[in-house]
């Protein structure tokens, strides 16, 4: 190799590694300054920065509002044959804590709960009557020495069952969601 190789070699080489040390230089250096925002699951920031400043608009809890659904699936329809879908919505301001129990019942609510009773009341009335009806026409009590306790239990049956679906339907009719007449916000 002669000197004429020997020195371009050599400046290309010095050349070389001088040119990755800045680069690398320009790219640690920055003319933004450093920061540490506290971040969390309700923070929010955004940052404007160009070459003549920046701007921060920092915000600790956004949203300020969360709202949470529950999906909810009940009988409804006749005789409470069919599926009714619910969604229940409610919403928390950030960091406070909610009282799910009320200290007092709505008009709504007050409603909804003499709806439900009113149609469990009737409805047990039809269930039994059903039940009663089943139990003579079938010669279910007629069986001996067991067949009178079959007949109260299947009457018993028909109550418990016309009550529930009574309720229900009362419900559905008065437009009342679980929500409303369980009192949970």
């Amino acid at each position: 190799m002669d000197k004429k190789s020997a020195f371009i070699l050599g400046l290309g080489t010095v050349l070389g590694i001088s040119h990755i040390g800045m680069i690398g230089m320009l790219s640690n250096n920055s003319s933004f300054p450093k920061f540490d925002l506290p971040i969390g699951q309700y923070t929010a920031y955004r940052i404007e920065a160009d070459k003549n400043g920046y701007k921060i608009d920092y915000r600790a809890h956004d949203p300020r509002i969360v709202t949470t659904t529950e999906q909810l699936s009940r009988p409804a329809g006749f005789l409470g044959l069919g599926k009714k879908n619910v969604d229940i919505q409610r919403q928390n301001v950030v960091g406070e804590t909610t009282n799910t129990k009320s200290s007092g019942l709505t008009e709504k609510q007050i409603a909804c709960i003499k709806a439900r009773g009113s149609g469990e009341g009737t409805g047990k009335m039809v269930g039994g009557a059903l039940g009663a009806a089943t139990v003579t026409q079938t010669g279910v009590s007629s069986i001996p020495i067991v067949g009178w306790v079959i007949g109260g239990a299947i009457s018993m049956f028909g109550m418990d069952q016309g009550a529930e679906i009574g309720g229900q339907m009362a419900v559905d009719f008065a437009d009342c969601d679980e929500e409303i007449i369980t009192g949970e916000n």
